[in-house]
């Protein structure tokens, strides 16, 4: 097996093993308030979190080259505490990888042999590949700049090369060329890696077993001998980082000022048709007894006004027959 295809077989599964771990502990230290990333936020997830490489590469990176991925003591901790966790994860995945792939015994202690050498070329490596690729972006930028004044792109275009077209042109060149060396530089960092664990399989005995005995080997591995306790030192670890999580985590509802404080408004009463149409039975049956007796009062003073008239009349009459009499 070639030494690229061992130092991919190895370091991405490393990657994406002790990635979920990470990325707890830097959640929990972000909400803590304690880090602090700058603009180059993806390549700082990158290099901090998915690659177990760079634990010393980062520090001199920062160092020599001035570039800061965030600030805060959060980065050392993040730092110290994601080396227990690549060495777990390349323990794991180097285990599988001998045994699957290379039909050697792993050896004792081999998490922390990957992972010493793997940080030891990762503090040589990166730096350099990072100088060397920021150099030719920075070079392919101004060349591929220059590339769109060109004089004969003028004779096409009478006002030169359009933008959209002139953004275009600068990015695929200078792109394609960064993109190449980076891919490139780091195939050669992986191969790199991949001999130095072709060379830690040399000194291992083979195993004895045949291919159905290590596929059951590999697969009790994974058993623990303790399933109870492993279920529940798991659960007991979610509860204490989710509450831990919750109890750090800063307010960031948005509160309106003491001055700028709107007028409370009530919530309409949700309608109930059953009791509007009792309110309004019940509404109508007053309205039907107030009717009948404003009708009873109007009958009764008429009558007492026909009355009143009656009287006057029969008085009138009989003043006019005593003035008749002689």
């Amino acid at each position: 097996m070639s030494p690229t295809k061992i130092g991919f077989g190895i370091l991405w599964p490393a990657c994406w093993t002790g990635i979920p771990i990470k990325a707890v502990i830097a959640v929990i230290v972000m909400t803590m308030g304690l880090v602090h990333f700058e603009g180059r936020f993806g390549l700082a997830v990158v290099m901090l979190l998915i690659s177990p490489v760079t634990v010393f590469a980062i520090p001199i990176i920062m160092a020599v080259f001035g570039t800061h991925f965030g600030q805060g003591i959060g980065l050392e901790i993040l730092f110290w505490l994601s080396i227990p966790v690549d060495i777990w994860a390349f323990g794991l995945v180097g285990r599988t990888f001998f045994l699957e792939r290379l039909r050697k015994e792993p050896p004792d202690g081999l998490g922390l042999a990957i992972w010493w050498r793997a940080a030891f070329i990762g503090a040589f490596f990166l730096p350099a590949l990072w100088g060397a690729v920021s150099f030719v972006t920075d070079n392919a930028i101004t060349a591929s700049r220059s590339m769109a004044e060109i004089e004969s792109l003028r004779q096409i275009f009478d006002n030169g090369l359009p933008i959209a077209e002139r953004i275009g042109l600068e990015l695929t060149i200078w792109g394609t060329i960064s993109s190449a060396l980076l891919i490139v530089l780091s195939l050669i960092g992986v191969s790199i890696f991949g001999q130095i664990i072709r060379r830690i399989s040399e000194d291992c005995k083979p195993t004895s077993e045949n291919y159905q005995g290590l596929i059951t080997r590999w697969d009790l591995m994974r058993v623990p001998a303790d399933q109870g306790l492993l279920l529940g030192s798991l659960a007991g670890v979610g509860v204490v980082m989710s509450l831990v999580f919750w109890t750090v985590l800063p307010v960031t509802t948005p509160h309106p000022h003491e001055c700028c404080n709107k007028p409370e408004v009530q919530a309409e009463p949700v309608f109930k048709p059953a009791e509007a149409l009792n309110k309004n039975a019940q509404r109508l049956v007053l309205l039907t007894a107030q009717i009948e007796a404003m009708e009873r009062q109007n009958a009764e003073t008429k009558g007492q006004i026909e009355k009143g008239k009656g009287k006057a009349e029969g008085e009138t009459a009989k003043d006019s027959s005593a003035k008749t009499k002689p």
